[in-house]
C-alpha cells in the first residue's frame, strides 16, 4: 500500500473530567490486574497440592491455559480492498472478528460475567469512554452546535443514515438526521440523489467515521461526501466539495503509497486555509503514506488505549501488533516540511502530528448493517483516530481565517494540553524517533493525544 521512505539526510490545563465514571472504571489497580488475568486464562486458582501433580496433569493444564489465552486474542480483517493500481487509496478501517477487547475485559469484571462478543450489544469503547479518555466530557456537552464535520470516503453506504441513527439512539445522543438538518449525504459533485455505487467494505469505514464524529462531538452536524471511486483524484474532489459546502473540519480515513504526484495533489485538494483537515497515518506499521504526508493536513497516528488506576484513568502506548500491523509514521520522500514542524532528522514532512486510539484490541463500537456489518461491531485502525481528532477540532471552535490548523497542536507541544505517549514502537528504523515513542515528539504519536481542546484552537 505504501513503501518505506528512504533515510533522509541528517539535517493548558487538562480538560475537566466528570466525577462519575462507568462502573467498570471504578475498580482499583489490583482488581484490574486480576480481571485481565482471569480473562486471559492466567488467573485460575490452583490448589497448593498441585505442585506435586504429575507431568501429564501439568501438560494438560498448560495446554488449557494456552487455549484460553489464544481464544481471547483479538483478531480482525481489513474492511477495504488493497489498491490495485497507482493513485488508488485504501481505507484504514480494521473490523474485529474475534477475541476479547479491552472494553469486554473491563465489562466482564464489572458485571461478573464471561466476556462474549455479541452482535446485539457493543463490544468496544463508546462516547463516554472516548470523551473521558481525552478530557472532553464538558466540551462535548457544551460545544459544537452549528459546526459541521465532513467525512470523505469512497462509494456509497445505503444504510448510513439509519445506522447513524441507531448508534446515536443507543448511546443517548441527540438525533442527527436528514429531516432535522443535522445529517447530509452527498456525492463528490454535491448531489443528494445521484450517488456512487455501494461498497460493503467502504460502508464499514463510513459507519466508523460517522460514529466517531458523533461520539466526540454529539452537537455537531455531519456531512458525508462520497467519492465515486477510491482514486486520489475522486477523493480529492470530494474534499473540495466538503469545503465548498461549508465544512471547517474534514476527516479522511484512507491512504496509499507516496508518489511524485503528491505535491500536485497538495495544491489541488488539500490547501484550504481556515479548514482543519485530518488524515489517517496508516495501518501497516512504520512507513509514510499519502495524503497523511501532505503538509496541509493534520496527520493522525494511532495508540492502544487502556483503562488505568492513574490520575488520568487511562494509559496509552504506540499501537503495534506486528511488523505489518500498526500505526503508520515516517519521513516523506516528496512533501516539503511545514514551517511549524521542527524535528531535525527528517528534512521533509514527518508523520504524524497527533494521535488517538486505533488498536483494534482496544477498539471502538460501531453500528453497521450493510455488507459485512451485522449490527454492533468493533473497529480499529487509524480510520478511528482521524475522525476523533477532526471532532476535537470542531469542539475547539472555528479555525481562524487563513490559518493552517495542523500547526495548532505544535503551539501546545510539551504542555498538559496533550497526553505525551512515551512507550511503544511501530517497527524498525535507523532514526529512533521515526518509529519509537519517546518523551516529546515522535513519529508514531506526534505530540500525543488530546487532553481537552486547547491544543486544537488557533
Amino acid at each position: 500500500m505504501r513503501t518505506t521512505p528512504p533515510i533522509p539526510p541528517t539535517s493548558p490545563t487538562p480538560g475537566n473530567r466528570t466525577a462519575a465514571r462507568t462502573n467498570w472504571r471504578r475498580m482499583g489497580s489490583a482488581a484490574v490486574a486480576t480481571a485481565a488475568l482471569l480473562v486471559a486464562g492466567f488467573g485460575t486458582a490452583v490448589d497448593a497440592s498441585a505442585a506435586a501433580g504429575t507431568t501429564a496433569t501439568k501438560t494438560v493444564a498448560s495446554k488449557s491455559t494456552a487455549a484460553k489465552a489464544a481464544s481471547t486474542k483479538v483478531t480482525w480483517t481489513r474492511s477495504c480492498a488493497e489498491p490495485k493500481k497507482k493513485g488508488e487509496m485504501a481505507c484504514n478501517a480494521l473490523r474485529v472478528t474475534g477475541g476479547t477487547t479491552a472494553f469486554m475485559q473491563a465489562n466482564a469484571h464489572a458485571n461478573a460475567v464471561t466476556p462474549k462478543a455479541a452482535a446485539d450489544s457493543p463490544t468496544g469503547y463508546g462516547p463516554s469512554d472516548l470523551q473521558d479518555a481525552y478530557g472532553l466530557t464538558d466540551a462535548a456537552a457544551s460545544n459544537g452546535s452549528g459546526e459541521t464535520i465532513a467525512i470523505v470516503d469512497a462509494y456509497d453506504d445505503p444504510n448510513a443514515a439509519s445506522d447513524l441513527a441507531a448508534y446515536r439512539s443507543y448511546y443517548g445522543l441527540s438525533a442527527c438526521t436528514v429531516a432535522n438538518g443535522c445529517f447530509k449525504k452527498v456525492s463528490q459533485t454535491g448531489s443528494t440523489t445521484s450517488l456512487p455505487s455501494a461498497d460493503s467494505g467502504w460502508a464499514g469505514e463510513i459507519s466508523l467515521d460517522l460514529d466517531m464524529a458523533s461520539a466526540v462531538c454529539p452537537n455537531c452536524n455531519i456531512t458525508l461526501v462520497e467519492a465515486k471511486s477510491s482514486s486520489m483524484a475522486n477523493l480529492g474532489t470530494a474534499v473540495n466539495e466538503a469545503v465548498k459546502l461549508g465544512a471547517k473540519y474534514v476527516s479522511n480515513s484512507y491512504g496509499g503509497s507516496e508518489s511524485s504526484s503528491d505535491t500536485s495533489y497538495d495544491s489541488s485538494y488539500f490547501n484550504h486555509p481556515g479548514v482543519a483537515i485530518t488524515v489517517s497515518a496508516g495501518d501497516e506499521g512504520y512507513g509514510a503514506e499519502y495524503p497523511a504526508a501532505s503538509k496541509y493536513v493534520t496527520s493522525v497516528g494511532g495508540t492502544a488505549l487502556s483503562s488505568s488506576s492513574n490520575s488520568r484513568g487511562w494509559t496509552e502506548k504506540v499501537w503495534n501488533t506486528s511488523s505489518t500491523e500498526g500505526t503508520g509514521s515516517g519521513c516523506s520522500a516528496y512533501d516539503a516540511k511545514p514551517t511549524w514542524q521542527t524535528d531535525t532528522s527528517c528534512s521533509k514532512r514527518m508523520i504524524a502530528d497527533v494521535s488517538a486510539v486505533a488498536d483494534p484490541a482496544t477498539g471502538v463500537s460501531v453500528y453497521d448493517t450493510y455488507g459485512d456489518g451485522t449490527g454492533w461491531v468493533t473497529y480499529g485502525g487509524t480510520s478511528a483516530s482521524s475522525p476523533i481528532i477532526a471532532a476535537v477540532y470542531a469542539l475547539a471552535g472555528t479555525p481562524s481565517s487563513g490559518s493552517y490548523p495542523a500547526k495548532f497542536p505544535y503551539g501546545s507541544a510539551g504542555t498538559s494540553a496533550l497526553n505525551d505517549v512515551t512507550s511503544g514502537s511501530n517497527g524498525s528504523c535507523s532514526t529512533s524517533y521515526f518509529c519509537t515513542a519517546k518523551s516529546g515528539y515522535d513519529g508514531p504519536t506526534g505530540w500525543g493525544t488530546p487532553e481537552g481542546v486547547s491544543a486544537f484552537t488557533g
